[in-house]
């Protein structure tokens, strides 16, 4: 297995990046190759510095940067020598099984709609994150950011690809899928949220519990959490930011230790033809290390062919 990790993405590239490709190099079995992508000579020299031998990694020079703030089409268009960009052609050739990265975002779908496509019959490819729970394990939210506006025939497929993913990765038997709501009858919510309801009520494909409010996010009641990327990044950015205040007052909690997002490195895109991660720009190298991890894991349970077995 080869994973590419775009090493000049992120707020701290390429030193995170490098330091996270360390530590999972002394995690991933020897079969698992780390191909770094972006300044070769500067990553070679920083390992050698660190001590670690240049030749256990795979290197591709690449002399181009795709910034976070720039514009994600223009940028992958025009930056053809890009780390992204570059990581992508290898994803598209068939010369990398994963590729990850915690740079710019709309370039990384971007790259992901317009390189290995979207798989037939799905309408939006969406990201997930990882809820917690009180009692132990965790659910599965999306999508949380990449679709801020979704049609009820968007949510559907959002049921079926977290489905598919909680199961296959995650390995939670028949996992509960809900639809955050502002309360749980099925008239309740918006004329999107009623819709989404009345095709998921009597589904086959994924086991639908109904509809969830805010206070079910961190209990046993729901294991997949359906929403729109609006909704769902704002659920996301605020559970990150009540970690930081717990963080800053000194309050010392197992489970909110939980919320550290650099236990889970970061997503896959759902629905596209390719293992492709997107990782926080802040990572740091534990979540750079994770995110090679979770890769391998989700490219080892063969997930992208196994939802593209079910919309087939």
């Amino acid at each position: 297995m080869r994973i590419g990790l775009d090493i000049m993405g992120g707020d701290y590239a390429p030193k995170n990046c490098l330091d996270g490709a360390i530590l999972a190099l002394k995690e991933l079995p020897p079969e698992v190759k780390i191909v770094l992508i972006g300044d070769s000579e500067a990553a070679k020299t920083y390992l050698t510095e660190k001590k670690v031998k240049p030749e256990s990694f795979e290197f591709v020079h690449t002399t181009q940067i795709i910034e976070m703030a720039e514009h994600p089409t223009k940028a992958f268009s025009q930056k053809p020598q890009s780390s992204i960009a570059v990581g992508f052609k290898m994803l598209k050739d068939q010369q990398l099984d994963a590729f990850a990265s915690a740079g710019n975002t709309g370039a990384m779908l971007v790259g992901s709609m317009f390189s290995v496509k979207a798989i037939p019959g799905i309408i939006r490819p969406c990201i997930t994150t990882i809820l917690p729970k009180i009692n132990g394990g965790f659910g599965i939210m999306l999508d949380v950011g990449t679709n801020a506006d979704c049609k009820p025939d968007v949510l559907y497929q959002f049921g079926v690809l977290g489905s598919i993913y909680a199961k296959e990765v995650y390995k939670i038997e028949n996992p509960k899928v809900g639809l955050l709501n502002i309360g749980e009858e099925p008239e309740k919510g918006n004329l999107v949220a009623q819709s989404a309801y009345n095709l998921m009520k009597e589904t086959k494909e994924f086991n639908f519990i109904g509809n969830v409010e805010g206070r079910d996010l961190f209990g046993d009641k729901v294991d997949v959490i359906v929403c729109d990327g609006f909704v769902g990044n704002i659920v996301l950015k605020t559970a990150e930011a009540f970690y930081r205040l717990i963080m800053k007052r000194k309050r010392n909690d197992e489970y909110f230790d939980k919320f550290n997002y650099e236990l889970y490195g970061g997503t896959p895109i759902l629905g596209v033809n390719s293992t492709v991660m997107i990782g926080h720009g802040i990572s740091s190298a534990l979540a750079f290390k994770n995110m090679l991890v979770l890769a391998k894991d989700v490219n080892d349970a063969k997930l992208n062919d196994k939802i593209k077995t079910l919309f087939s």
